[in-house]
């Protein structure tokens, strides 16, 4: 079994007209996989690690053998969000911390070893075995919010992310995301219910109009994430 697989995506590719990929390197124990269908992706993968990023940032023999650091650093966690280094403005990217009022909210970038509760939306590194009782990543939502949404699910399955400091990607191009609001709620009632969100929702009206509208399905995928879970109030706190 190799030990990572990365999965690129954020390209204009489609099933009828792929975007070309050249990986910047390769190695026996390594795999790479590029396009937006990252389900698709997952299921085809078969490493012990799988690392999501998008195009915008670079992964090079540095960042992984940092990874390969942390995992073996820390045998019990079972997802890392590393920090994105923009290398046009000097400012580091982090993970995110649960917000009442902001829904999540970047870590400061100083911020101390800690779980988040998501990673960067551009980045992310997930063990096989909690990719294994997480499942699939829910494409119905924007790929700004993808990855929170997974992370917030895999803590229902039992899994913390964890961010180092010491653990960065460069940009090679801009990195700029904006949270998709609609989006972001979703995933948040889906995996927190409506109480623990009700201040973020109360700010932002147009998110409860999007929530009612799609509740039976919402709901539908909450008792499923939910069903089994392994996360309490105690977990929460740490989160924020």
């Amino acid at each position: 079994m190799r030990q990572f697989d990365v999965l690129v995506w954020g390209g204009n590719d489609s099933a009828n007209s792929p975007e070309p990929f050249t990986p910047p390197f390769t190695d026996k124990a390594l795999g790479w996989f590029y396009g937006n269908d990252l389900n698709s992706n997952v299921e085809n993968s078969e490493a012990e690690w799988l690392v999501f990023v998008h195009r915008s940032i670079a992964i090079d023999r540095q960042f992984l053998n940092d990874l390969a650091e942390c995992i073996a650093g820390y045998p019990m966690v079972d997802a890392f969000a590393p920090r994105i280094h923009d290398v046009q403005s000097g400012k580091f990217l982090s993970g995110y911390a649960l917000d009442k009022k902001a829904g999540l909210s970047m870590l400061d970038e100083n911020a101390k070893m800690r779980f988040v509760a998501a990673p960067h939306p551009y980045i992310a590194a997930f063990s096989r075995r909690i990719v294994q009782r997480t499942g699939r990543l829910d494409d119905a939502l924007a790929p700004s919010v993808q990855l929170a949404d997974y992370a917030f699910r895999m803590l229902h399955a039992g899994g913390k992310m964890f961010s180092v400091p010491y653990l960065v990607a460069n940009t090679q191009e801009p990195a700029d995301v904006a949270w998709h609001a609609n989006d972001l709620a979703y995933a948040l009632v889906k995996s927190f219910g409506i109480p623990q969100n009700i201040r973020f929702l109360a700010r932002n009206p147009k998110a409860i109009y999007f929530i009612w509208k799609k509740r039976k399905e919402l709901f539908e995928k909450r008792d499923k994430a939910t069903l089994l879970s392994k996360f309490n109030k105690q977990d929460i706190a740490e989160l924020y």
